[in-house]
């Protein structure tokens, strides 16, 4: 249990339902949440979804469609799924799962909030840019 805060459950089941597109998860609390993969996606923890700081996160779209091809596990703690638009460097550690999970409905509230502040929709094709500065892709 290294890494983890004592009170955060630990997942004892975790099931991909590639057709649905939702992760099952299933915690030692005995809540079990499907978490869509939409969801995962633009909520990903990784810098390139989550930007350098407050205020710098990249707002998904065109994700309502987006599989995961796999999930790779990361020491005791964490899952990485590889999503199939090439996204594959989110870590969602458990309580981030959790938090997911147990925040949907108001985790999609303010996802719409910020699409409709950008002008944007669910199936708006996500703009390319070029030289976005973060060094990678």
């Amino acid at each position: 249990m290294a890494g983890l805060d004592k009170n955060t459950p630990t997942p004892q089941d975790i099931t991909l339902h590639g057709a649905s597109r939702v992760l099952e998860v299933s915690f030692s609390d005995g809540q079990t949440f499907r978490i869509p993969f939409e969801l995962m996606r633009v909520y990903s923890p990784s810098a390139e979804v989550q930007g350098h700081g407050p205020g710098q996160e990249v707002l998904q779209t065109g994700k309502r469609e987006v599989g995961i091809l796999g999930l790779e596990p990361v020491g005791n703690y964490a899952v990485q799924p590889t999503f199939s638009d090439g996204h594959d460097s989110g870590i969602f550690s458990w309580d981030y799962l959790y938090f997911l999970g147990s925040k949907q409905d108001e985790l999609w509230t303010d996802y719409n909030a910020r699409l409709q502040a950008a002008g944007a929709d669910r199936d708006s094709p996500m703009p390319e840019k070029a030289g976005q500065g973060c060094g990678s892709h």
